[in-house]
């Protein structure tokens, strides 16, 4: 790995990056290469400066000071999706995201340079429209009574959609069909049968927007496993699309908020259902080091994936059989951030009559990435025709991943390129086998 003369500082950071990082997760690298191959862009591009271990060396140049950051040096470290799969390869146990994140956020926060201060979509989509649940179904009202009178899908087959520019137009691809949502999540839900645990859910703020027959779904799975559902008021964005747009200070706030909506001593877990809300609360305590860190804490070890906290309770099986093939996805931030890949496919075993088929390459990230599909085009639109052509090499009918962001990109990858598949959540699957009704 080499720059030349050419490669100087770009001076937009007042700081060095590096400072956010502890200098000795640097030195768990040893530079095996076992990473490599697991990564996606890596995968793609063949150029070790964009792989995990290229990246690392990268960083630790700016840490140290024996470099100043380059544009080339940056352009390397913005293609890295931090789908965290070289953590998962890795056998020196590198924490990888520890390093990546919180560089990635000092640059961000740090970047002077006219394009970035003056981006409206980052201001007004990602950090004000995105994390607002409400806000966004306002939005979402108009185009969802054009979806249901066809003009929407009559301006697609146009190609109209396509002179939408830039990241917007990157976006409205990206809507699912209208599905219908139900009502407005109780306050509580009680548990069906025999009283089994007492959980708080996280409703999040995309996965209720877009995913609330997700959310519904979930709730009646957990109230079949004897569960009494508590939703706490108050709660809001878990703050990854803060965190990762490079708003630090915003994240936090949203964080605190959640702390404080929580009641952790009345709840036997806090349960998530979608991969990268859990991993963003999970690390809670990891991302700020001040007085509220021991709360942050003992939050954070209160969250569990619904996968997670089904397998550990002992899920009950469901009785209704449903004869089709599927497939599972493995997000990102379920896999490889939660460390969660079994528990999934062992309650996804118990809906009879269900043949599930591994899927090549199911570590290999689909390229949503959070806001990653709409920031980075071309890579993005790589990875979702090799996850869509692995997907087909199954003979599937059924795509099953428990993240939105994965929901919705391989879902318009699957409507693009005109396939009849049903891209749905396990917990979807999983409550229709319990109620005794099929997919369709």
């Amino acid at each position: 790995m080499s720059y030349d003369a050419q490669d100087q500082p770009n001076g937009c950071e007042t700081r060095n990056p590096g400072a956010a990082v502890d200098p000795a997760l640097f030195l768990d690298c040893v530079h095996c290469g076992l990473c490599t191959s697991a990564c996606p862009t890596f995968a793609e591009l063949g150029d070790e400066n964009d792989g995990p271990r290229g990246r690392v060396q990268l960083m630790r140049l700016v840490a140290e000071g024996r470099s100043g950051l380059t544009d080339r040096m940056r352009r390397h470290l913005e293609l890295c999706l931090d789908c965290r799969s070289c953590e998962t390869a890795c056998p020196s146990g590198v924490q990888y995201g520890r390093m990546i994140e919180p560089f990635r956020l000092a640059v961000q926060e740090n970047d002077e340079r006219i394009e970035q201060r003056y981006d409206w979509f980052r201001e007004m989509i990602l950090l004000q429209l995105f994390p607002y649940a409400q806000r966004m179904r306002r939005l979402l009202a108009p185009v969802r009574f054009l979806q249901r009178i066809g003009v929407y899908r009559a301006a697609e087959k146009l190609g109209l959609m396509k002179l939408i520019p830039g990241r917007l137009g990157r976006m409205i691809p990206l809507l699912p069909p209208p599905i219908k949502s139900g009502p407005k999540l109780p306050k509580f839900l009680p548990a069906v049968g025999r009283k089994r645990a007492r959980v708080a859910f996280f409703v999040g703020c995309v996965a209720d927007a877009m995913f609330r027959h997700t959310h519904w779904a979930t709730l009646r799975v957990l109230q079949e496993n004897g569960c009494d559902i508590v939703i706490p008021q108050g709660q809001g964005c878990c703050g990854a699309i803060h965190y990762h747009a490079g708003d630090g200070l915003g994240a936090r706030r949203m964080a605190d908020a959640n702390l404080v909506a929580f009641e952790l001593d009345r709840y036997d877990a806090i349960v998530v259902n979608h991969a990268g809300c859990g991993a963003m609360m999970k690390e809670y305590g990891e991302h700020w080091h001040d007085g509220l860190q021991p709360h942050r804490e003992k939050f954070a070890a209160k969250v569990m994936d619904v996968h997670e906290f089904l397998d550990q309770l002992g899920a009950i099986p469901p009785s209704g059989r449903i004869d089709e093939v599927a497939t599972y996805h493995d997000a990102c931030h379920l896999g490889h951030a939660q460390e969660i890949t079994e528990a999934p496919r062992r309650l996804l075993s118990k809906i009879p009559g269900l043949q599930l088929r591994e899927l090549p390459e199911t570590e290999i990230c689909c390229g949503s990435a959070g806001t990653y599909n709409l920031n980075e085009a071309e890579m993005s639109d790589r990875l979702a025709r090799r996850k869509l052509e692995n997907i087909l090499s199954t003979g599937a009918r059924i795509v099953l991943v428990a993240n939105a962001g994965c929901l919705l990109q391989i879902g318009r990858e699957v409507r693009q390129n005109g396939h009849p598949l049903l891209v749905m959540h396990p917990m979807d699957l999983l409550d229709l086998s319990y109620r005794g009704e099929q997919p369709g």
